[in-house]
């Protein structure tokens, strides 16, 4: 990329770590690639400088590793990171859903369901594909979960919960690279949207839970048979 990046006021290092992010969750460059900063540099059309830091802060996010010797590179997957992965959402994300339940007002119901319903309208004009390589699907996917958790009065766990979604995702466009169809799972979304705008909490918590564990047990068999493959 020779041209520089349009920037809409953003801090360079806020763009590096933007595309970059949005790179490495969408597996366009792969796990385990080597990150070096003058390649990066040239791609993106910026200086080293906010590049190696925006490296920095991709390795806190725990999608890049680094070493003092060695440099910047996409971190690896496995499915026991997966698993720890979902084990850790499972028990964020249910704390922050009921947080959202007992404190959620009008504002929070509207954003919940103006979310859900975006996402519905983009699963319907997807066919059997694989909708997690779907970017506008991915989009809409992410700001429903945030939505319904977006009413915790915790900036951390919210920060955290963001952090452990945008992992998963990478895992799930992954798996779907070699998968032909893929399981619609808008019946489970609407769900727990409405048990969640209902103020249900036990159902809630449960139906939470098993969508994220599902999504589990399907990624992780898509997991062991691609690892599989190349070992």
């Amino acid at each position: 990329m020779d041209s520089m990046p349009a920037t809409n006021g953003a801090p360079l290092i806020d763009v590096a770590f933007a595309q970059m992010k949005t790179s490495i969750i969408r597996c366009e460059l792969e796990p385990g690639t080597r990150l070096k900063v003058e390649s990066l540099s040239k791609a993106y059309g910026l200086s080293s400088s906010p590049i190696r830091e925006a490296l920095n802060r991709l390795a806190q996010d725990g999608i890049v590793q680094a070493t003092e010797n060695r440099g910047f590179w996409v971190a690896p997957i496995s499915v026991d990171d997966f698993n720890d992965i979902t084990r850790l959402r499972v028990l964020l994300e249910h704390e922050a859903l009921m947080d959202s339940i007992e404190h959620g007002d009008d504002e929070w119901e509207v954003a919940v369901l103006t979310a859900f319903h975006r996402l519905s309208l983009a699963e319907k004009r997807l066919g059997t594909g694989p909708v997690a390589l779907d970017d506008d699907w991915s989009e809409r996917h992410r700001a429903y979960h945030m939505a319904l958790l977006s009413a915790t009065p915790s900036a951390l766990l919210s920060n955290m919960v963001a952090s452990l979604f945008d992992r998963a995702e990478r895992y799930r466009r992954f798996s779907a690279l070699n998968r032909k169809e893929e399981r619609h799972k808008n019946n489970e979304h609407e769900a727990l949207m409405k048990a969640a705008i209902g103020r249900e909490k036990e159902k809630a918590g449960r139906l939470l839970r098993k969508h994220v564990q599902g999504t589990l047990t399907r990624v992780a068999a898509a997991l062991d048979r691609q690892l599989a493959s190349v070992e």
